[in-house]
């Protein structure tokens, strides 16, 4: 079911580690942001569209991970957009004859013959440094940076004080490091120094999973990401109690664990 979390700022939440779809309203349609998960979630968003009298005029991709590039028959085939690093990225997972079945190796098995592959990835890559995306609607300031993932973008809907932020400042979820990445710690620290910037224009946060925050939780979401990136890099040690033994996902903790083996690997390789 939608919720409105701002003036024209829907959200529906998915059983799947509460990934959030994002509607802005326009004025002939809305923009859909990284819907999912399943196809019954997505078949049941397009009718919630519909009974509010929406149709799907834009979509959008914060990342290029399988879990933000899925999309549903029922919304129409609209231009889809990402950065241009983000459909890169994708485009060159589609390019392989065995994507189907790569794909298919990270989603989670009680989803996994619920989540619909056919259209996954169509989108279009915005040209290089585009301010805002191009639709008949409020203007959306993408806010591109390196943390997480290729090209990954979060959004921010002045008029409305909406920050939609992709795969961060999840209350559920610490970072997760891009760490195929040149610099997976500076990157991250510096796509949470880029929110700092625009912290005084947000009095709503939408994480890609977790709990939507209101005003002041923006800064605290910063300021407890930041810890968690400067602990791994400077202590290897963290009291993120997102990973600590109340952590509300219990895989979370050998995901963290699995990070700092591998910086630990790249630090020992770059010897």
């Amino acid at each position: 079911m939608l919720k409105e979390v701002a003036e024209g700022v829907l959200v529906h939440e998915s059983e799947f580690i509460q990934s959030n779809s994002v509607v802005i309203q326009g004025t002939d349609g809305v923009l859909l942001i990284d819907p999912g998960i399943t196809s019954a979630e997505m078949a049941d968003l397009a009718d919630d569209l519909r009974a509010m009298g929406q149709r799907v005029v834009a979509g959008f991709s914060t990342h290029p991970d399988w879990d933000h590039v899925l999309w549903h028959a029922s919304f129409g085939d609209p231009p889809r957009f990402g950065t241009a690093r983000c459909a890169a990225s994708i485009h060159e997972v589609l390019s392989l004859a065995d994507w189907k079945a790569r794909v298919a190796e990270g989603l989670p098995p009680e989803y996994a013959e619920e989540i619909p592959m056919e259209l996954l990835g169509h989108i279009t890559g915005l040209p290089a440094e585009t301010a805002e995306i191009p639709w008949d609607g409020p203007a959306i300031r993408i806010l591109e940076h390196r943390a997480h993932a290729p090209g990954h973008a979060a959004l921010l809907i002045k008029e409305r004080g909406v920050l939609v932020a992709g795969d961060m400042l999840s209350d559920l979820l610490m970072p997760f490091l891009d760490l195929d990445a040149a610099e997976p710690l500076e990157d991250y620290l510096a796509a949470l120094r880029l929110f700092e910037t625009v912290a005084d224009d947000v009095k709503v946060v939408i994480p890609g999973h977790g709990s939507v925050g209101e005003a002041g939780e923006l800064r605290a979401r910063i300021t407890q990401d930041l810890a968690y990136v400067l602990d791994v890099r400077d202590r290897g040690v963290t009291e993120d109690p997102r990973v600590g033994p109340a952590a509300t996902l219990e895989w979370l903790p050998d995901v963290h664990n699995w990070q700092l083996q591998r910086l630990a690997q790249r630090k020992q390789e770059e010897r």
